[in-house]
């Protein structure tokens, strides 16, 4: 093979086996990353706001949820080539976060919030809040039951859930089942009220 200016260029040699490949060139780099970011930056679109509600779920205050579905889509970008399954990724990372600021042994100092593209009006989140009958329903769950049924509600099933907690399914379907029956009750008497 020979160059524009007729010198002779020997083909590079083959990898040894075993060895690591030589890098992409550049151009493919650029092009691989670009995917990358395209397919994250869909997954982001559609699970930012799901998880922030699963975090709600969990008992979360929603200026709380918005700020560690961020933190958990933060991790999942520097790892996506790494990751799996995504979607089950984000919501363990997130829980297991919220678990570690719950379990904290220091009171949490709040800033006032500032708007976001997940909480546009910090003003308002009371409000939000109030709308959502559901809140104070699972608000009221022990820990457990309000886990299995957050997830649950994050479209998990409980063998889903039973592998990303590390527990049995059994467990979880039987806190699942006690979950329900409170709702059913917290419900029925919300009619009686009205």
């Amino acid at each position: 093979m020979s160059n524009h200016l007729g010198d002779s260029v020997d083909p590079p040699a083959p990898a040894a086996p075993g060895s690591p490949a030589p890098p992409a060139p550049p151009g493919q780099r650029h092009g691989a990353r670009q995917r990358t970011d395209e397919e994250f930056s869909d997954f982001y679109r559609e699970n930012i706001r799901p998880l922030t509600g699963f975090l709600i779920n969990h008992g979360a205050g929603v200026q709380v949820a918005a700020d560690i579905a961020q933190e958990a889509m933060t991790d999942a970008y520097r790892t996506w080539e790494n990751i799996s399954y995504p979607k089950a990724w984000v919501h363990k990372a997130a829980s297991r976060t919220l678990a570690r600021r719950v379990a904290s042994v220091e009171e949490p100092v709040y800033d006032v919030p500032e708007p976001s593209a997940l909480v546009p009006r910090p003003d308002a989140i009371a409000e939000w809040e109030a709308r959502h009958d559901a809140l104070p329903l699972l608000r009221s769950l022990p820990m457990k039951q309000r886990q299995a049924l957050a997830w649950t509600l994050a479209d998990f099933t409980p063998t889903d859930i039973a592998d990303h907690l590390g527990v049995p399914a059994e467990n979880v379907r039987a806190n699942l089942k006690k979950a329900r029956r409170t709702a059913a009750a917290y419900l029925k008497a919300r009619e009686e009220e009205q």
